[in-house]
């Protein structure tokens, strides 16, 4: 093939860019080259472009396919130096913004940034105790639980700062004694001591500091009780009546070393008001968020204020993830002897108030990134197989294709609304590409493509990240492949013991991996923005996880988005969900216990304000209206957090035989339902006309329901084995050199203990003389 490259590259990208395309074409121009080249070739050529890549890279490829047409290929880069045709504009215009694009819609934004300073700046508060000084201290470390964990304790000098001041249920008292700085560390003491037996205490805080105290309490983990029982009967969309409920035995205290409670509440080295930039600290941004107050209150009142948590707390956790993996402040003046965590010699690493003012001014930073997490990740564009019309039998895809782009001309900004698809098209009627055609279309510019593929097993993973790789043409760049090393259900079980307290060595729960299981990807270029998120010993694999435009991974990877409830292994699922669409496919494959964790999952989804489809031939009625119901939920706490008045929600039920879209008013559940209804009257109605593939057959195992344990795994292997007989003596054919019956067919069973026990059954029965 001919084509054309056309570099808009600036400063010292432009001989970057100009040392690999001169090694393949010839410069035609100052910034053109042009070449015979074969599509492989090609392929490294961007390939070596996008290693190469900056923020200042911009170069499109341009395919000559005759006399009379030219047509882009793909461009490397800013895209915004061309225009969809990939042609370079001959003027431009300016518009001086008063804020950044990202910023426009995030009206909560600094009120997130002040709680999570705030609450940075505490949330290690009660590490001065003396029990963690001296446990830092110890020349032997040994593995030993804190009767009460420094964060409960860290909660109890805040409220005893609260319960000090002249109005307990006002903010601007406790804040203004911050403002001032004027607090007496004597008293503080005494009234840590005469509050740390008193129960429902976070409940009985005021409002903004109770939004602080529940930041700081679950930094490390969430509040969990053993007795689940709350959960049958709570159900409460108040703050205050959450934190009611909540105290020290939820995941606080242990039953061990029980005589060292008292020195979990002494402070012998004092709380840091000795600290001058620590202070000086908690002054500015007391004050800011005293100036937030009323942003607060609004939030309580609409629900907002689960989305400010949920943004605040992965801000902090990452902050304090950051900083407790990065090596001491050579520079850090200080004037105390209270440590924060020691390193891997166990020696003295960081100091506690020099901890807390870097987490804090870590976390700002990722607060300040969320937006643009939301808004500037890479989108995958130029794909050719997406362009191309549909095969023969294929054709529905491109018919739903049209109906959204009809769809979206007709109800302006219906882009970016909620989207809550169901994909039905029978199995080999092509889902798959058909999901990445529409996940295409519904994006802003119905051009480029950004999601994740979730699905249950690794094989399938597997199999669909080659497919993408060889059908859609997509790049190690712009695929990103991760495989689980467990199944969901070890994840699962594996919440049983997270409240348990497993204590570390070295003070700091926070310096762990973000992402344990591998990642197939190619490193290339990521915006300068998302350097302020990891250390760089860690960044390769984090940021992949996160700008790589396609994630095909297995589901696990993205429940630990809602299912982790200790550590920072949801911290990655978060940040990428805040910027990709996702996609579920074989929804129907999880049993009872998985789609409960994938309702959390898909009201996630919604209350970021992403986009959801789930895929499945065979998807029950009520999983689609469950699943619908979970994701309208987060969707309305997402219209609070963004104050969008359009709330409605654009549904659409998709098959082979046709599509449909209409839009939902949230909380008009019988309208979902009938809506759903109808489609599947449709889809059974014109399945009745098509040829019979798969007869099935029903096997009574009523007789054997009532059999002992022991003997009804034989019962039931038996009945599998009859049955296999009998589809032998129906569906074998005749090999005619040998005269054999021959026949194949699979016996699928879930479970893979089961599987196995029955596999050798199966090889060691008896079967008939004619098998």
């Amino acid at each position: 093939m001919i084509v054309t490259f056309i570099s808009q590259c600036e400063k010292k990208a432009t001989i970057r860019t100009r040392q690999v395309l001169d090694a393949f074409a010839q410069r035609i121009g100052d910034n053109t080259w042009q070449t015979i080249i074969t599509q492989d070739g090609l392929n490294a050529v961007k390939s070596l472009l996008k290693k190469s890549a900056t923020k200042n890279t911009s170069v499109s490829c341009h395919w000559v396919r005759g006399r009379s047409h030219v047509e882009l290929i793909w461009i490397v880069g800013a895209r915004n130096k061309f225009n969809d045709q990939g042609f370079v504009p001959v003027n431009s215009t300016s518009k001086n913004l008063s804020k950044n694009h990202w910023e426009n819609d995030w009206e909560y934004l600094p009120l997130i940034k002040a709680l999570v300073a705030i609450s940075a700046l505490l949330h290690d508060w009660g590490k001065a105790s003396v029990l963690f000084q001296n446990k830092l201290r110890k020349k032997e470390k040994r593995r030993e639980s804190d009767p009460v964990r420094h964060e409960w304790v860290s909660c109890e000098i805040l409220n005893a700062l609260i319960s000090r001041s002249s109005e307990k249920s006002n903010d601007e008292s406790w804040l203004n004694v911050l403002i001032e700085g004027n607090w007496n560390e004597t008293d503080l003491k005494k009234e840590i001591k005469d509050l740390s037996l008193k129960k429902g205490m976070l409940s009985e805080l005021p409002p903004l500091a109770q939004l602080v105290a529940w930041l700081i309490v679950s930094h490390h983990r969430l509040p969990i009780k053993d007795d689940r029982s709350y959960k049958d009967k709570f159900m409460d969309n108040m703050l205050s009546n959450i934190l009611k409920i909540i105290d020290r035995e939820w995941g606080y205290s242990t039953q061990s070393n029980k005589d060292n409670i008292p020195k979990c509440f002494e402070f012998k080295e004092g709380l840091l008001s000795q600290s001058d930039q620590w202070m000086k600290s908690l002054q500015k941004w007391a004050g800011r968020l005293l100036k937030e107050k009323r942003l607060a209150e609004q939030a309580l009142q609409n629900g907002a204020w689960r989305v400010i948590l949920h943004h605040a707390r992965l801000a902090l956790m990452l902050g304090d993830h950051y900083y407790s993996s990065c090596e001491k402040d050579l520079h850090w003046k200080n004037k105390l002897n209270l440590i924060a965590n020691t390193d891997i010699q166990g020696q003295p690493k960081q100091y506690l108030d020099e901890h807390l003012v870097h987490v804090s001014q870590n976390a700002l930073t990722v607060a300040q990134s969320l937006s643009r997490l939301e808004s500037d990740m890479q989108y995958a564009y130029d794909i050719q197989a997406l362009k191309k019309t549909s095969q023969v039998g294929f054709e529905w895809q491109d018919r739903a294709v049209k109906s959204i782009t009809q769809f979206s001309s007709d109800n302006s900004g219906s882009k970016e609304r909620g989207w809550f698809i169901v994909n039905m098209a029978s199995t080999g009627k092509g889902k798959t590409i058909a999901n990445a055609k529409i996940m295409q279309s519904l994006s802003h510019e119905g051009n480029a493509v950004r999601y994740i593929l979730a699905l249950g097993l690794r094989t399938l993973t597997l199999q669909t990240g080659d497919a993408y790789r060889k059908d859609l043409g997509l790049d190690r760049n712009e695929l990103a492949v991760l495989i689980g090393s467990k199944a969901y259900q070890e994840l699962h079980e594996q919440k049983t013991k997270q409240s348990q307290d497993t204590p570390t060595y070295y003070g700091s729960e926070s310096n762990e991996d973000l992402l344990d299981d591998q990642l197939e990807f190619d490193d290339s270029f990521t915006p300068d923005f998302m350097n302020v998120l990891f250390p760089a010993n860690k960044a390769q694999r984090n940021k992949a996880f996160l700008y790589t435009p396609v994630l095909v991974c297995t589901i696990d990877h993205i429940m630990a988005a809602t299912e982790t409830t200790r550590g920072g292994k949801y911290i990655l699922p978060c940040l990428r969900l805040l910027s990709s669409d996702l996609v579920i496919d074989e929804v129907d494959d999880f049993d009872q216990k998985d789609l409960i964790a994938i309702a959390r999952l898909v009201h996630l989804v919604g209350m970021l304000g992403r986009k959801v489809m789930i895929s499945s031939a065979t998807i029950p009625p009520d999983l689609a209206k469950g699943l619908f119901n979970a994701y309208q939920s987060g969707w309305k706490l997402y219209c609070a957090f963004k104050n969008i008045t359009l709330t409605k929600i654009s549904t659409m039920w998709v098959d082979e035989f046709g599509s449909s879209i209409q839009l939902q008013e949230v909380n008009e559940n019988q309208t979902y339902n009938k809506n759903h209804d109808d489609f599947i009257k449709k889809r059974c109605t014109q399945l009745l006309y098509q040829p019979v593939k798969h007869a099935p057959e029903y096997v009574s195992c009523s007789s054997i329901v009532n059999e002992s344990s022991d003997s009804l795994e034989k019962k039931y292997s038996d009945c599998i084995k009859n049955q296999i007989e009998k589809f032998h003596q129906y569906h074998h054919t005749i090999d005619k050199i040998t005269g054999k019956r021959v026949s194949f067919g699979v016996v699928r069973i879930a479970n893979v203990q089961t599987c196995i026990r029955i596999a050798r059954y199966l090889m060691n029965a008896e079967w008939s003389k004619d098998v």
